[in-house]
């Protein structure tokens, strides 16, 4: 038996009893998201039905036990927030254009993360280091429902962390700010006030993104098929791999292909359907 998960604002009634006949399968639950059960998953065209409901519609692995999750990693930039930070910090330097160039390749996957990071931050050197609180302050706003995900997921128990090819400026703010456990990002080199053009030791990329999965999965004594890890972009493919469920949030097509789940019309609330958790 396989479970299909219905989201989103344009799901009612009669979208699920549609789905339902064309699955074959057994409505169980029908309020902020459906549940629907089927054992005819193997002849399922996932594709299809997404492309003819405007609702997100994912089937669960069988192998991920959505009771035994104890750890929840997301990427930051586009996915726990709205913006990518990068882009933003060069608008006060006037190469926004240029820096958002770099990173839509990044995250499409045509270039390497390292050197496309490298290039972006190379942009900035020179900018006084005041335009970084100015981008969190007046431009970072979370995305919609990751203040209730985040708090249903520790009111569970899971252990949550931020992992970002961004900023550890953005990402401290944000652990503090929301309750975070753990989170990892890139450093910003400064001198006297002014950002140097540099990343501080090695980058925060692909690579590291996934050995943090599962460096944490052994510091709380937990199995990778336990987590669940969310992003938008390539850089995230590794990471997402590692884990018992990948989520694609509003994701580049790659990301989007490779994922376990995908989620384009909910909020970061979406989650919490996946996991069958009560939201509202």
């Amino acid at each position: 038996m396989s479970r299909l998960i219905l989201q989103g604002s344009h799901l009612n009634r009669d979208v699920v009893e549609q789905i339902s006949i064309k699955v074959d399968g057994k409505i169980s639950r029908d309020s902020a998201y459906a549940i629907i059960d089927t054992d005819k998953a193997d002849l399922i065209e996932l594709d299809v039905l997404r492309n003819q409901y405007n609702v997100d519609i994912n089937i669960i692995p069988a192998d991920f036990d959505v009771e035994q999750t104890r750890f929840f990693v997301t990427d930051m930039d586009s996915t726990l927030i709205n913006i990518e930070c990068v882009d933003e910090i060069a608008d006060f330097i006037n190469v926004k254009p240029q820096v958002a160039d770099i990173t839509e390749a990044a995250m499409r996957g045509e270039i390497d993360f390292e050197t496309s990071l490298r290039q972006r931050v190379s942009l900035l050197k020179g900018l006084d280091v005041t335009a970084l609180e100015a981008v969190y302050q007046q431009r970072l706003q979370l995305n919609p429902g990751a203040e209730v995900m985040l708090k249903s997921l520790q009111q569970h128990g899971i252990k949550t962390a931020l992992v970002s090819g961004g900023f550890t400026f953005f990402t401290q703010r944000l652990k503090q700010r929301l309750g975070l456990d753990f989170t990892m990002a890139n450093v910003l080199a400064e001198d006297n006030g002014k950002l140097t053009g540099e990343v501080v030791g090695e980058v925060c990329g692909a690579k590291a993104k996934a050995d943090f999965l599962l460096e944490h999965c052994d510091k709380l004594g937990i199995l990778p098929k336990q987590v669940v890890a969310i992003g938008d972009g390539a850089n995230d493919l590794l990471m997402m791999d590692q884990a018992g469920l990948s989520v694609a949030y509003h994701a580049k097509p790659k990301v989007q292909q490779q994922a376990k789940t995908a989620l384009n019309y909910c909020g970061l609330e979406g989650v919490l359907g996946l996991l069958q958790h009560n939201y509202n």
